[in-house]
């Protein structure tokens, strides 16, 4: 293998197994950049980011500017003089003064099958769109958002029982072990840079909170993959009362398995099946109400006259 002096720039715990891998690969690790510290929990004190976190224990240099656009910052990278800069959910946008300082340029670890799923929630979009797989790309960065030339990729089922949290940790995984790989490849000329197809390309637009609203006049099939989707954050919900009831997990009733009655909303049964606009119902089976622990849904509704055939959610 040969060693190479590497910047890793990354932010969440995505990143933070390709940077471990890398070290422990025995790569130079020579700086970290990543977001500046925000604050988290109840006493909203300023906290690193969990890359941070690791890379300042681990001894290594860490930066966390908010903007590369300025001079300083862009001849700061350019003194590290790297062999390739190594990028995975960063959160800044690279300008080219810094996708060019490094001798062999900067590697992404992009979380799809590109060119599907470009953008910021790759994981999450792929889970709610009804994709039979997804996977890792290892990508030359250019200027584009997520457009450079394809170096290795690798890919993984999804099926009925993924959640975005499962998918997340595999995938995390898999980023680690092909960007080694690709590091041990590229200075050895065994990798071959291949354009992405311009066909397929499709977008994933950041995440925001008030996705996770369940929307029942909508297909059930949908909702079901939203819950997978969603699952850590933002969280799926839907409106009893003025009890806010977060659901986890959930099944798809068919119209097949079960003669489906009732308008989108209302509970039409004693397991918590609710009516959908299409495709039949939605049944949760772990739920969450306000200030309590997510329990299975069977041992909520037992204490929960609440929950009854013939009420309206929302």
């Amino acid at each position: 293998m040969t060693k190479l002096r590497i910047a890793f720039m990354g932010t969440p715990d995505f990143a933070l197994v390709a940077l471990k891998e890398l070290v422990k690969a025995g790569h130079d690790v020579v700086c970290v950049y990543s977001q500046p510290p925000r604050p988290a929990g109840r006493g909203h004190k300023e906290t690193p980011t969990p890359v941070h976190a690791w890379a300042h224990d681990q001894g290594i240099e860490v930066r966390t500017p908010v903007s590369l656009k300025s001079d300083a910052e862009k001849q700061a990278f350019a003194d590290l003089n790297l062999d390739i800069a190594v990028v995975a959910a960063y959160g800044l946008i690279l300008p080219k003064a810094i996708l060019d300082a490094p001798k062999m340029g900067c590697l992404n670890i992009h979380a799809s099958l590109l060119p599907r799923w470009r953008g910021a929630a790759p994981i999450q979009r792929a889970i709610l769109a009804g994709d039979a797989k997804t996977g890792v790309t290892i990508m030359q960065m250019d200027v584009g958002l997520d457009t450079g030339d394809m170096l290795l990729i690798d890919e993984i089922a999804i099926t009925p029982e993924t959640y975005a949290s499962g998918l997340h940790d595999d995938l995390a995984d898999m980023g680690g072990r092909l960007i080694v790989d690709a590091l041990e490849k590229l200075p050895a000329g065994l990798l071959t840079a291949t354009p992405q197809p311009e066909d397929g390309v499709t977008y994933a637009a950041k995440l925001e909170k008030t996705e996770g609203k369940l929307d029942f006049t909508e297909d059930a099939a949908l909702l079901e993959r939203k819950i997978r989707a969603f699952t850590p954050w933002p969280g799926a919900y839907f409106d009893l009362g003025k009890e806010r009831i977060k659901v986890q997990a959930a099944l798809h009733i068919a119209n097949a398995d079960a003669n489906i009655t009732g308008q989108p909303g209302e509970i039409i049964d004693d397991q918590l099946t609710i009516a959908c606009g299409r495709g039949g119902a939605l049944r949760p089976t772990r739920i969450q109400r306000p200030g309590k622990a997510a329990m299975d849904a069977d041992a909520v509704l037992r204490g929960y006259d609440k929950l009854a055939k013939g009420v309206i959610v929302s």
